[in-house]
This record gives structure tokens, C-alpha cells and sequence, in this order.
């Protein structure tokens, strides 16, 4: 496909099969959805405690993305400035997700209102970058959390070929925490020499970081994940983190990938695990779409994802 967009592929897909069981903290619970079942992606019904999508659209992480993918598409000048339009337009007021942020609002007064939200979710620093762009500020990024939206938006830009330089720009449009900057650098870089043809990135990255003291962090935790590779991944993942945040979100992927051979089995283990599984397999599907190309995604997967014919017809 046209500037590796296969790997964004990757990403949507694996983000439809997991989002009906998106931000299931109870793994308990989460095992009796499951249960019996060899492949318990595209659920049918909905198990995700916080809000209601149709099976088979994406959460607000890879939307996050479609909304820069249709912004390269509409052409390539002035990517940033249209990027943040277009972002006020799909996530602002007016649209369902501004919608079902003030009902949460609405709802915060009830003692357990979650599952009330028929419709799609805003994350903390979309809600905080549309603020951002309304009030004309010159960084219009979130600053409060430490999550993975800033390399959601970047992903197609990245294919698209753009340096890492520029990469730094368009992830701070939607964060500027300095965590989810290099957590999401890091990401890139691994998927980068997925696509040039390493046999094992993870190692790679290693090598070729170990000595710079910008991704010092990151390289530990990479280390801290091996050691823990033969332990169950629904464990490491508790102990790592469940949640949406870095580096737990980044390092339970890690913990998947170095754990699965194939882009199916390295999804459905990051399903089963719980959580913010979604921001997880944003970046599974896309390393191993890179690392194994178009083929390595399911085919019935991608007929049940409805922004992947988008994806696909920018061939």
C-alpha cells in the first residue's frame, strides 16, 4: 500500500477487534465475556463499562488518526493548521463526542452513571486540545495526562514519510507532556525499523539507543519487560500497568510483542489482559503490520472495521 498505510492498517483493525472490551479493569470479568471463545474480538455486544459504540468503529485513540489520514488526504499544505480544524469539527462542539462530554458532566452527580454514554468517548487531552485551539493558544497540546493520543494523530503523518523532526510538531498538537512525546518517538522508531526490514526491532532499538541519554528510559524499561517475558501476560500487565498511561501502556505492549509471533495472537493477548487495551494495540497492530506487512492482518478482521475501505482506497 501507498505510503505504508498498511500499518495504519494495522492499528484500526486491532483497534476495532478490542473496543467493545475497551477499559474492562476487572480481569476477572473480563474472562467470563470471553469465555469459550478462540477469537472474542468485534464482540457483538458491547462490555466496555464507560460507553456504547457500534462493533466495528474505532475508539477515540485511532479516530484521533482517521481525523489526520482524511486531513492528508484533502492535501499537503499547511497539515498542522487544517489538522486542528478538522479535529475542532470531528471532536468540538457540535459533534457526539462535546455531546457526551457534557453529559458525563451531567452524570458525574449519579453514584455509578458509567455504561449511561450511548456513543463515542473524549479523552482528556482531545477535550484540552480542542479548548486549546477555541482560545488560539500557540501550543494547543493537553497537558495533564501522559497518554497515547499524540501518537495516534501522528501515525499516518509519520507514513506519509514526514522526519522525526516534524513528527515533534504534530504530536504536540494534541499533547505536550514530555512523557507521551518520547514514549511516542520511541514508538516510531521501532516501527520504523520494522519497516526497513529488521528481524527483531525491540532488539534493535536497544543497540542503537543504548548510549543516548533521551530514550535512557525508555531502554530500562525495555530491559525491566524481558526479564519478565516468561511470566503470564494478564500478570505483567497488572504489575506493568493496566491503565492509559506511560510508560505502563508502552511497556505491557512491549511485554505482547515480545510474547506473540503472529499479529492475531499478539492482539488477542492484549484483549484479554483488560484495560486500556485499545491504546495498546493501537501501536501491536501497527508494529506488527510493519514488521509482517498487509498480510499478517486478518482478512475477516478488516471486513468487520468500518474506517479500514478508507484506508484501503488510498491505494
Amino acid at each position: 500500500m501507498k505510503n505504508n498505510l498498511h500499518v495504519f492498517l494495522g492499528a484500526t483493525v486491532a483497534d476495532a477487534a478490542t473496543r467493545p472490551l475497551h477499559w474492562v479493569y476487572n480481569q476477572k470479568k473480563l474472562l467470563t465475556y470471553i469465555k469459550g471463545k478462540k477469537d472474542f474480538t468485534f464482540l457483538k455486544k458491547n462490555k466496555s463499562p464507560f460507553y456504547n459504540i457500534k462493533t466495528g468503529k474505532v475508539s477515540g485513540y485511532n479516530e484521533v488518526g482517521q481525523v489526520m489520514l482524511k486531513t492528508l488526504v484533502e492535501g499537503h499544505e499547511n497539515i498542522e493548521e487544517r489538522f486542528k480544524k478538522n479535529i475542532t469539527k470531528n471532536f468540538g462542539p457540535g459533534s457526539m463526542y462535546w455531546k457526551n462530554l457534557n453529559l458525563r458532566a451531567k452524570y458525574r452527580k449519579v453514584k455509578d452513571w458509567r455504561g449511561i454514554i450511548k456513543g463515542p468517548w473524549i479523552h482528556q487531552n482531545i477535550i484540552e486540545t480542542v479548548k486549546n485551539i477555541k482560545a488560539k493558544k500557540k501550543l494547543t497540546g493537553g497537558t495533564k495526562v501522559n497518554e497515547s493520543d499524540g501518537y495516534c494523530a501522528a501515525l499516518p503523518y509519520f507514513l506519509y514519510g514526514h522526519n522525526f523532526n516534524s513528527l515533534k510538531k504534530i504530536i504536540s498538537t494534541v499533547t505536550v507532556s514530555k512523557i507521551s512525546l518520547k514514549y511516542a518517538l520511541a514508538k516510531f522508531h521501532l516501527i520504523d525499523l520494522a519497516l526497513k526490514g529488521a528481524k527483531d526491532p525491540i532488539n534493535e532499538f536497544e543497540k542503537t539507543f543504548k548510549k543516548n541519554s533521551y530514550f535512557k528510559s525508555v531502554v530500562e524499561d525495555i530491559k525491566k519487560v524481558k526479564k519478565l517475558k516468561s511470566k503470564p501476560h494478564q500478570i505483567v500487565v497488572k504489575k506493568l500497568g493496566m491503565a492509559c498511561s506511560y510508560p505502563g501502556t508502552f511497556n505491557s505492549s512491549i511485554h505482547s510483542i515480545i510474547n506473540s509471533t503472529s499479529y492475531k495472537g499478539a492482539v488477542l493477548r492484549a484483549i484479554k489482559a483488560g484495560g486500556c487495551n485499545c491504546s495498546r494495540v493501537n501501536f501491536i497492530g501497527a508494529y506488527f503490520a510493519a514488521l509482517k506487512g498487509i498480510d499478517s492482518i486478518p482478512k475477516s478482521w478488516i471486513k468487520k472495521t468500518d474506517p479500514a475501505k478508507k484506508i484501503l482506497n488510498q491505494k
